[in-house]
C-alpha cells in the first residue's frame, strides 16, 4: 500500500528555516520523480520544486535561492529545505510522487511564516 507522510511545517518567523520530509512506503520510491506543491487559501496549488529519479531539479522563480530540494532513496524521502522564508511563503506544502500514469499526494503539513 502506497503512504506519504509529510513532516516539518509549523510556525516560523520571517527569515527563518525549515526543512520538510516526505516519506513514502509501498512503491520501489528510486523510480519515482518527486516534487512539492503548495497551496496557499484561495490561491489555486502552485508547483515549488522537482528533483527527477536521476537527480535532476528544478525550481519554480518564487523559490529559487531559497529552497532546496534533494532526496534520499536509501530512506525513501525527499526534503524541501526552506531559507529566508517570507510571509507569501505561507502556505499548505504537498509533496508529490510519480511516474507514467502514476501520481501520489502526500496529506500536507502547514507552514506559516508570521512575525
Amino acid at each position: 500500500q502506497l503512504q506519504l507522510e509529510e513532516s516539518g511545517g509549523g510556525l516560523v518567523q520571517p527569515g527563518g528555516s525549515l526543512r520538510l520530509s516526505c516519506a513514502a512506503s509501498g512503491i520501489i520510491f528510486s523510480w519515482y520523480t518527486t516534487g512539492w506543491y503548495r497551496q496557499a487559501p484561495g490561491k489555486q496549488r502552485e508547483w515549488v520544486a522537482r528533483i527527477t529519479s536521476g537527480g535532476s531539479i528544478n525550481y519554480a522563480d518564487s523559490v529559487k535561492g531559497r529552497f532546496a530540494i534533494s532526496r534520499d532513496n536509501t530512506k525513501n524521502t525527499v526534503y524541501l529545505q526552506m531559507n529566508n522564508l517570507a510571509p507569501e511563503d505561507t502556505a499548505v506544502y504537498y509533496c508529490k510522487v510519480g511516474r507514467t500514469n502514476y501520481d501520489y499526494w502526500g496529506q500536507g503539513t502547514q507552514v506559516t511564516v508570521s512575525s
